[in-house]
């Protein structure tokens, strides 16, 4: 009985660290884009087996990526001070521990995949390589920030599908407009790595381009989002309340470069993970309170 409940307890705790290590609590930066997604899919609420299996698709893919990166940038990670405390650096957690709940995450998403409809299981795979070479990226390509945006932006593009089975314009749109919004925010997070990488030999925006490159490359993704949530606006005759949703994201993303304006990183934090979550949840209400309105008044 104690040799069990240590066994168990030990378990608990490796997924404990587990789901520090790839910030599980991050998955609020792409999942209120995905019910975003479903919402308009639907035109009101998905079904309740609808939203849980595109949850579940969500935290299977999202926990496979993050925890593929970590296995993957590992040796990079040991390399790096800011990463160097990381789980697997640390010594917190094996390899092999690590795979196995990137494969049962794997399997998850692929499960959840199956459940929901034919072309959401077909285009799995897609989706899994574009998660893979995601963690390689750094390795030959400072493109790699647009390549994170491409993983993120099937959270809404993927929720469309498991809605309708079908690929329409305003999905496209969502899906382009989080494929900039997290390419830009990247380059932003990247930038405190910046001299790391160059010692390194590594790709990125901040490397290439410096600080000030950067910013202004962060700027021009931030406005081409909002250009492509303007035009969601129109072909998805959306109203009022996604009108005030969108304009208090727009000052959110103003913020959120005046935050960090002449490369100040001190308030990285609250740049990156507070208004990018707030941002993710504040369209999704919108378009949400938009969407039952309308078909309320219907």
């Amino acid at each position: 009985m104690v040799s069990e409940e240590r066994v168990t307890m030990g378990l608990f705790g490796k997924l404990k660290v587990f789901l520090e290590m790839i910030k599980f609590a991050h998955t609020v930066f792409a999942l209120p884009f995905a019910f975003t997604g479903a919402v308009l899919a639907a035109g009101g609420l998905p079904t309740a087996y609808q939203a849980f299996w595109i949850l579940m698709a969500m935290v299977g893919a999202r926990t496979a990526a993050m925890g593929m990166n970590r296995v993957i940038d590992a040796e990079i990670d040991a390399r790096n001070p800011r990463t160097a405390g990381r789980a697997i650096p640390a010594g917190l957690i094996g390899r092999g521990t690590a795979i196995a709940f990137i494969v049962l995450s794997t399997l998850l998403m692929f499960y959840a995949a199956h459940r929901l409809n034919p072309l959401c299981l077909y285009l799995s795979p897609v989706a899994l390589f574009f998660l893979v070479l995601y963690s390689y990226c750094k390795r030959f390509t400072a493109l790699a920030h647009v390549v994170l945006g491409i993983c993120l932006a099937a959270a809404p593009l993927g929720a469309w599908i498991a809605i309708r089975g079908t690929v329409e314009l305003p999905a496209v749109l969502l899906a382009l407009a989080v494929l900039f919004w997290v390419a830009g925010f990247d380059i932003l997070y990247a930038l405190q790595d910046l001299e790391f990488d160059r010692g390194a030999g590594l790709h990125s925006i901040p490397s290439r381009l410096g600080v000030s490159g950067s910013l202004w490359t962060a700027r021009l993704f931030h406005l081409a989002m909002v250009a492509l949530l303007a035009g969601l606006f129109v072909v998805a005759g959306l109203g009022v309340w996604y009108l005030a949703g969108f304009g208090l994201c727009v000052a959110m993303l103003l913020y959120e470069h005046w935050l960090l304006r002449g490369g100040d990183l001190s308030r990285l934090d609250a740049a990156f993970f507070a208004m990018n979550g707030y941002i993710s949840v504040t369209l999704f209400v919108a378009t949400l309170v938009d969407v039952l309105a309308r078909k309320g008044g219907a």
